[in-house]
């Protein structure tokens, strides 16, 4: 089964950036489609950006369009997450997921998970 693994995540002020990674152990099918979502004290997992195969397509949540930028380098097997002009209601574990195409994961037919890395932005 393939595995995914995140890093990147820390301590930032607002107004800061952090480059989120997530590595797959292999290229499956079942990597295709990758994305990030994340989950705040409290609350309910919640979409944050997802990429295509190719890259050529990408997609956010409004809450993070204009600050958030997902990329993927296929060579590495590597999902990317820029997040730019950071704020305290960014705070959340972020987990990186994987559908084995784009229609799945719009459908949220997620196959699989990473164990999540930790954001905390202050004010």
């Amino acid at each position: 089964q393939v595995q995914l693994r995140e890093s990147g995540g820390g301590l930032v002020q607002a107004g800061g950036s952090l480059r989120l990674s997530c590595t797959a152990s292999e290229r499956t099918l079942n990597t295709n489609t990758m994305g990030w979502f994340r989950q705040a004290p409290g609350k309910d997992y919640e979409f944050v950006a997802v990429i295509s195969w190719s890259g050529s397509t990408t997609d956010y949540a409004d809450s993070v369009k204009g600050r958030f930028t997902i990329s993927r380098d296929n060579a590495k097997n590597t999902v990317y997450l820029q997040m730019n002009s950071l704020k305290p209601e960014d705070t959340a574990v972020y987990y990186c997921n994987a559908a084995s195409g784009w229609s799945l994961y719009q459908r949220r037919e997620i196959d699989v998970w990473g164990q999540g890395t930790q954001v905390t932005v202050s004010s």
